[in-house]
């Protein structure tokens, strides 16, 4: 047994043991015949959960399409419902101790899985993260702190039994992070531990954290409960014993959001009262004298937590709700954010959820960690080894967000085949990895968008682009896109530019997108439409030889027809606020290729003035993959090497200039044909354009 203890929680049937003796977590068992809320912790062979790759064949795609439509429509249950129904299961009184579960969601996972504890809020009951279950358990070993309604174990004696199975777990696995997520009360715990612990690994999420309980409504209600008689006023009618779904949440929130400070106690005893008689289940999860002595341990806590802040040297990200009435949850996240160690502390804010934050159906708490690079097996992020490729179900709500664009887009996509046959669609693309696509940057990187959700929708294909760090981390914080910004980005394998980075890409045989001109050309000039800005020397062909990597040179058209650059770079430089701005953005921002030699190295970070115009198309040219394969030897040449450099950047200028004379023959190239086209043959149907 490596935790404090272990249990096995029951169903409507179940058969009791004697409680362990007083200050001893319980290791009993309790037979049940529900199968899905929890197991005991004791250590079993986890079985080997498949990384989804981004290929596959029809069979296993349908599959993952099923899987995933059922764990869709079970999520559409409501998270109070389902979170109330199974606390019934777990708050029948039994004299244990605080002790830890597993869901049974959780059985099977994925090889050296850290282990995930969670520590529940002001509740105690560890269902907090129902919601996120299934999908918490393919990727870690997941562990959930129960604390019995009656157990009035002090929160010292809470830090010692968190304390004493992170010390065990970490000694059982010391290259392995220990993740602690906690909400409200529990994030106070999970900050303690790793203040006493700042030798751990650990990796701490925090949702609404209760350190801000000094500056909360919630302080009034102590006094105001311990002056409440008892029983509450049992006359008022108890009319949600039956109420289910949204109706429940709403009226939860109506009750929850007469807290603030300036009600009068009148209000208060009402609201109160109200909320625990009008859902019996929470009533017996927290009566009266629950309530008081959790609402002072939230007092104690806070104040231990927030006392010990400067030790803490564990990798933090931080969850606050914009719409909590409970605590000022987003005001505290910005406090915390800046008393946390800067470079591994991040802050995500969800404007429109409330305090319980995990409970609510459009927060998923896997895709969270995946887009902000918090999920690792070892001591460092693995941008390879740790990336978790996206669902189909984020992918497509991910390409959904971008539908919009999409449409004004209406890319035409050409390829190759390996014969040089040029083909309407991606045919072309070579399914096998690794493969590594080589192009010219758009205005602002816009080509991206319709690249990356057509060959994932057409090949089943992640394309994971080589991307700027800036989009990953900052040298400090500033006036640049918050990191949240690019967390699509990182959701769908986007990795910082950096040789390592590329060479594990390559080994895990992926299909990686890479801009030579980088910055430079995403960010060009007046007069500069189309024209290629890449170092003097090869960045990639050897490295694709290593691997036997087939480079797919391709060209795309269309920035022109978006908006043009009428204040560049040149002019705002001239104007001391704005030369002012963009050194300071620059310098936010981690330098790139500033030893580099050439226009490439030129890379300040600054905002062009465009001027729209009326959309036009996009266009993609694809051009025959050159084959690496056996070229490892003859490639070591750097001379050589640099010959099919100069081959790749050909190739890319030719699949540009074709695809700008072609385009004018385009009858569809306006937003205007092509909208009547839609509305005539159905906008899920496919635009015609020119003749090969």
């Amino acid at each position: 047994m490596a935790a404090a203890g272990a249990c096995l929680f029951s169903a409507a049937l179940f058969r009791r043991e004697p409680p362990s003796p007083a200050g001893k977590p319980s290791s009993h068992r309790i037979s049940s015949t529900t199968p899905r809320l929890a197991v005991s912790v004791d250590r079993v062979p986890a079985s080997t959960a498949a990384v989804e790759s981004g290929e596959g064949n029809g069979a296993v795609v349908r599959e993952k399409r099923m899987e995933e439509k059922e764990e869709k429509e079970n999520r559409r249950m409501n998270g109070w419902k389902e979170y109330l129904e199974q606390s019934k299961e777990l708050i029948e009184p039994d004299g244990g101790p605080p002790r830890w579960f597993s869901p049974l969601e959780c059985a099977s996972r994925l090889d050296y899985s850290p282990l995930l504890l969670f520590l529940p809020g002001i509740d105690g009951v560890g269902l907090g993260l129902i919601l996120h279950h299934q999908k918490l358990g393919r990727i870690f070993d997941m562990w959930c702190l129960h604390i019995p309604v009656a157990d009035r174990t002090p929160f010292t004696d809470l830090l010692k039994i968190v304390e004493r199975t992170v010390r065990s777990e970490h000694q059982r696995s010391p290259n392995r992070p220990i993740y602690l997520v906690g909400e409200s009360l529990g994030a106070c715990l999970a900050l303690a531990v790793a203040a006493l612990n700042p030798d751990i690994d650990l990796v701490l999420i925090l949702a609404n954290p209760a350190t801000s309980f000094r500056r909360s409504s919630l302080q009034l209600l102590t006094p105001l409960l311990e002056a409440l008689p008892n029983p509450l006023s049992p006359g008022l009618p108890n009319i949600l014993r039956s109420t289910e779904g949204e109706s429940l949440r709403m009226l939860l929130d109506n009750v929850v959001q007469g807290l603030p400070l300036q009600n009068t106690a009148g209000e208060l005893v009402k609201d109160f009262t109200a909320f625990s008689l009008s859902l019996p289940v929470l009533a017996d999860i927290l009566p009266k004298e629950t309530l008081v002595w959790k609402l002072k341990m939230l007092k104690s806590a806070s104040a231990y937590a927030h006392s010990r802040l400067y030790a803490i040297k564990a990798q933090t990200l931080i969850l606050c709700s914009g719409n909590d009435q409970l605590l000022p949850s987003q005001q505290e996240g910005e406090r915390l954010l800046k008393l946390l160690p800067k470079s591994k502390c991040q802050l995500r804010k969800f404007d429109d959820s409330g305090h319980f934050l995990f409970l609510e159906d459009s927060i998923d708490l896997v895709t969270i960690i995946k887009g902000t690079s918090y999920y690792r097996r070892g001591k460092y992020h693995d941008y390879a080894s740790d990336f978790i490729p996206p669902t189909l179900d984020e992918a497509k709500n991910i390409i959904e967000s971008n539908s919009l664009f999409n449409l004004i887009a209406s890319a035409v996509m050409l390829s190759t085949l390996e014969d040089g046959t040029l083909v309407k669609g991606l045919a072309g693309i070579p399914s096998e990895g690794p493969v590594l696509f080589v192009g010219y940057h758009m205005l602002l990187g816009l080509e991206k968008i319709p690249l990356v959700s057509r060959i994932f929708l057409e090949r089943n294909i992640l394309l994971r682009g080589v991307a700027h760090p800036m989009m990953f981390m900052r040298s400090k914080n500033g006036r640049l896109p918050d990191l949240s910004s690019f967390d699509k980005f990182r959701v769908m394998g986007a990795v910082p530019v950096a040789p390592t980075n590329l060479f594990k890409l390559f080994s895990s045989k992926s299909h990686v997108l890479l801009y030579p001109g980088g910055m430079r050309e995403a960010l060009h000039r007046k007069g500069e439409e189309y024209k290629l800005f890449w170092p003097e020397q090869s960045e990639f062909v050897r490295m694709a030889a290593r691997f036997g990597a087939k480079i797919v040179p391709f060209g795309a058209v269309g920035e022109d027809d978006l908006g043009e650059v009428v204040f560049d770079y040149d002019d705002l430089v001239k104007i001391p606020y704005f030369r002012s701005e963009i050194e300071s953005l620059t310098n936010e921002a981690t330098q790139l290729r500033s030893d580099a030699g050439g226009e490439v190295a030129n890379q300040p970070v600054h905002m062009p003035l465009i001027l729209p115009k009326v959309p036009g198309r996009f266009y993609y040219y694809f051009g025959k993959p050159l084959e690496m394969e056996g070229r490892k030897q003859e490639l070591r040449d750097r001379k050589k090497a640099h010959e099919i450099y100069l081959q790749v950047k050909s190739e890319v200028e030719r699949c540009i200039a074709y695809l700008k004379v072609k385009r004018e023959s385009d009858p569809y190239r306006g937003i205007g044909p092509r909208l009547l086209y839609q509305a005539t043959h159905g906008f899920e149907s496919e635009v015609p354009t020119f003749e090969i």
